[in-house]
Order: structure tokens, then C-alpha cells, then sequence
């Protein structure tokens, strides 16, 4: 992930995006940060729900901070969407704790 393609309020940007979402995953409907993920990672249930989702660029495109262009995804729904894809992801960028090392 280039840093440097995301603008300075991007941590601002996904918080509203993610609570006008509801801290829901708009492609599955995971609510926040499940018990049994919170369990899996260590976390007291609670205020770890923005570790869990993330904001997706639909066009892949990380300069396009459109609110049409933005998705708030679980992990597992974000890595859906770049399997297979030369995205800007780094190599363990979006790793599952506990299934891979």
C-alpha cells in the first residue's frame, strides 16, 4: 500500500464511512467485530470494531475517495475483492490471525 495515493484524512474518511455504514460489511453483512474473531484475536469485545473493517476502493483506485467509489468491508470480503488482482496490496497486508503464519 502506497501510502503517499491516500489523502491526509483518510483515517477520517473511513470512520464516516464505516458509521454511516453502520459498522456493517456492505457485501456480506458481518456486524463489527464478531465474538469469536475477537476471541481468535486476543481483543476484549468492544471498540475493536474499525480493526476489522476496512474501506474499499471499488475502482482499485486509492486517489478516487468518491463516496460512490467507497465500500466498507469485513477482512474476508476485502481479500475477495483482490484475489487474483494486482492491487495496491502488499504481500500480508490483509492477513486472517491465527490461519496464516
Amino acid at each position: 500500500m502506497k501510502v503517499s495515493r491516500y489523502p491526509r484524512n483518510w483515517q477520517a474518511i473511513t470512520e464516516e464511512k464505516k458509521r454511516l455504514a453502520n459498522w456493517t460489511c456492505e457485501r456480506c453483512g458481518l456486524d463489527g467485530c464478531p465474538a469469536w474473531y475477537a476471541k481468535l484475536l486476543g481483543y476484549s469485545f468492544g471498540k475493536q470494531k474499525q480493526l476489522e473493517l476496512s474501506v474499499h476502493h471499488c475502482d482499485y483506485n486509492p486517489e478516487n475517495n468518491a463516496p460512490e467509489n467507497l465500500i466498507v468491508l469485513c477482512s474476508a470480503c476485502h481479500l475477495y475483492y483482490h484475489q487474483r488482482r494486482k492491487g495496491n496490496l502488499t504481500q500480508g497486508q490483509l492477513p486472517i490471525p491465527g490461519l496464516i503464519p
